[in-house]
């Protein structure tokens, strides 16, 4: 038997000196997937096995060598909700919950609203919001076979409504109500940290100023919604863009992440 409380000095320790951001919260974290219990439990656990021991090394040796914690565990955080995540989808990142919060507020008022989320990967956006909003009609869609594996799997029996394609091809209703789009769109060749690596790259980069597909998202959105139907795109600080909406949307806004750093942008489809 181990004392809990030295394992986790001595893993934080060790997660520090490989330059991981949060030592602790990872240790800790890794200690309450193995033991099965919530992170603030951990506090009511004294002794853990030799095998609890062992496995625990090895998942912190693992992100040591700054595989994502969310590959280790199997589930990503997302506004209140546990996703199923690993190789092959993007990992939901806390700023995309700001979107996500941003597009709830914008169907306030709205009685049984369409929302449509476009390169949906794990499928964190529409989940999110059909969670808070059951009354919604939901479509998530992607192309990607490796996500969409992910994205069926959050999906099932949730009602969200998984479409498999090219959000530029794919079957869509209009007269929709909202857009949200967390897309691909770092600059290609732009360093990146080590867990973001770890991603799909397509899911990632998007050319070298990384608006690869951010006109194909504002041009379809703008096929679907309704007039007075919002769009919400997340997008990389160095992005301004003003100037792809303003043809077909007005009410243009940017708005910065938990950094202050401009992270998304929307817009309202005109009349």
């Amino acid at each position: 038997m181990r004392h809990l409380s030295d394992q986790l000095r001595h893993h934080a320790s060790s997660l520090a000196l490989a330059g991981v951001p949060s030592p602790r919260a990872d240790a800790e974290l890794i200690a309450a997937h193995v033991l099965g219990v919530a992170r603030g439990k951990l506090l009511l656990v004294d002794l853990i096995t030799d095998a609890q021991a062992t496995r625990i090394r090895e998942l912190v040796a693992a992100r040591a060598e700054r595989v994502p914690l969310q590959h280790l565990t199997g589930t990503a955080p997302f506004l209140g909700l546990e996703l199923a995540v690993g190789p092959g989808v993007f990992i939901p990142r806390p700023e995309t919950e700001l979107l996500a919060q941003w597009g709830l507020d914008a169907l306030a008022g709205l009685d049984k609203p369409v929302v449509v989320d476009l390169c949906s990967g794990s499928g964190a956006l529409a989940l999110a919001i059909a969670h808070d909003r059951p009354d919604a009609t939901v479509y998530a869609v992607e192309r990607s076979p490796d996500a969409l594996k992910w994205l069926h799997r959050n999906a099932s029996g949730t009602g969200v409504m998984v479409v498999e394609g090219d959000i530029r091809e794919a079957g869509l209703p209009v007269g929709v109500d909202l857009v949200v789009c967390n897309p691909p769109y770092v600059p290609g060749g732009q360093a990146v940290p080590e867990e973001v690596a770890a991603d799909p790259p397509e899911a990632v980069f998007a050319g070298d100023d990384g608006l690869g597909l951010i006109p194909s998202v504002i041009e379809r959105a703008a096929q679907i919604l309704r007039p007075g139907g919002r769009l919400g795109i997340e997008h990389d600080e160095t992005h301004d863009l003003a100037p792809l909406l303003v043809p077909d949307f007005t009410a243009v806004e940017r708005h910065p992440d938990l950094a202050g750093r401009p992270r998304f942008s929307t817009a309202i489809r005109k009349a």
